[in-house]
């Protein structure tokens, strides 16, 4: 008879856990992060599934940016699409026209009950992934934008001061050439050329990308990244290139790698590379705001972000949207969102989050860390600097990849280059329009 007893109890129990484990919620969040990134991201996660038993999120590493994307978009096709999918900033466009893919954040908060104010995030950063009425599409995750990264280890060795003004391009200029003189192989380095170089550029100094304020207005937009102001700036770095000022080391984040080694004086990078150099760096580093052209009217405007949002793809359960909102409002907590600030460079997403760090006071005992976010916040954007939102970017970029590998190998002028980048680029932009009418 006790054996008997002993026997139901456990099936009882193992009823119970079954019926939990059934009405549980599992959530397949697919990203593009690896190395240090990607442990902060698993970290998170982690933190979210113990925090309560409802719901448990499952992430899963789906190559670089792109790939991720075009995992997800396969993913759908086969109806085998995860529930949250990270996309970078220049797939927003791209998201927005797939009609019948994405469930919009806004829909999915209002349909779980759950409390959500989309004033609490910051403006800089909300508004690229918003309608033009406010409503949210997606959730900014890791926001970043382009600062100046600078090894004042190396900048001593050449003989300059390490706290050297390098806030205009002229200014940089002048301290290229002396780390150069004094036998520095690599002066200057950069990632991501075009959204640094261009996109960035373009914002910093309040002059158009695109027509259409940049594409927001409409999808009959052409390109407007072959003005003078750009045709100078990229000139300027084809000659460094030139002269062995400024080393280019890949399209994306490759750069990062000779940076973090103590190999290049000068990076421009993400400020989310902190997170690695921080890590990795056994040399005195310091980080400074993106310089500007001196004379150039309205600059230094705001830079715009990088980065990517969250995605919620259509074709699930109400009760699995409901653990995506739990998931969702995790992330943008206070404490979760300052941490992850803290932790890696990117901006914090709310305003909140932002205040908790500098009360803190990280920004006191890690500085610069704080440049970022006033280089985002300190104007408020204009046409020309919230953002980007054009269709088919991802290949535009590839384009203009190539237009400017052109430059740095002597075998293009910047103006030719760029003139190219823009007849080709605006076929792309041309077919998209024609898709998405």
């Amino acid at each position: 008879m006790k054996f008997r007893k002993t026997l139901l109890a456990a099936s009882v129990a193992a009823s119970a856990v079954l019926g939990s484990a059934a009405s549980a919620a599992e959530i397949q969040f697919w990203h593009a992060f690896t190395g240090r990134l990607g442990d902060l991201v698993a970290e998170q996660v982690e933190t979210f599934n113990k925090s309560q038993s409802e719901h448990t999120v499952v992430a899963a590493h789906k190559g670089n940016y792109s790939e991720t994307l075009n995992a997800g978009i396969a993913a759908f096709r086969a109806g085998e699409q995860p529930h949250l999918l990270m996309v970078f900033e220049v797939g927003t466009a791209t998201m927005m026209s797939a009609k019948g893919a994405i469930k919009p954040v806004y829909e999915v908060m209002a349909e779980s009950g759950a409390t959500f104010d989309p004033d609490a995030y910051i403006g800089s950063v909300k508004g690229y992934y918003t309608t033009p009425e406010g409503q949210m599409l997606s959730l900014p995750f890791n926001s970043s934008t382009p600062v100046l990264w600078v090894n004042k280890d190396l900048l001593t060795k050449a003989g300059v001061d390490p706290e050297v003004d390098l806030s205009t391009w002229q200014k940089v200029d002048e301290v290229l050439t002396k780390v150069k003189a004094a036998g520095i192989e690599c002066p200057m380095t950069t990632a991501w050329q075009s959204w640094i170089h261009l996109e960035n550029l373009s914002a910093y100094h309040n002059v158009p990308f695109a027509t259409k304020d940049n594409g927001f207005a409409g999808v009959d937009t052409e390109l407007a990244l072959n003005s003078p102001l750009q045709v100078t700036h990229i000139q300027a770095m084809g000659d460094w290139a030139k002269d062995g000022k400024f080393i280019y080391a890949g399209r994306r984040n490759e750069g990062g790698a000779n940076f973090r080694a103590g190999e290049c004086a000068l990076f421009t990078e993400s400020s989310a590379g902190y997170a690695g150099i921080k890590a990795e760096a056994k040399f005195d580093f310091a980080v400074r705001p993106l310089p500007y052209w001196e004379g150039t009217e309205g600059a230094p405007q705001n830079t715009i972000i990088g980065g990517a949002s969250l995605w919620v793809m259509q074709g699930h359960e109400a009760e699995e949207y409901k653990a995506v909102a739990d998931f969702l409002n995790f992330l943008s907590s206070t404490d979760i969102q300052a941490k992850w600030h803290q932790d890696t460079g990117y901006l914090p997403i709310t305003s909140a989050a932002g205040e908790k760090t500098k009360a803190d006071g990280f920004y006191e005992a890690n500085p610069g860390t704080d440049i970022a976010v006033i280089q985002m916040t300190a104007k408020e954007p204009t046409a020309n600097s919230k953002g980007l939102r054009l269709g088919s970017f991802d290949q535009i970029r590839g384009i203009i990849d190539e237009e400017l590998e052109a430059v740095w190998s002597g075998d293009k002028t910047a103006q030719a280059a760029l003139d190219s980048a823009k007849e080709r680029g605006d076929k792309l932009l041309r077919r998209f329009e024609q898709a998405n009418r």
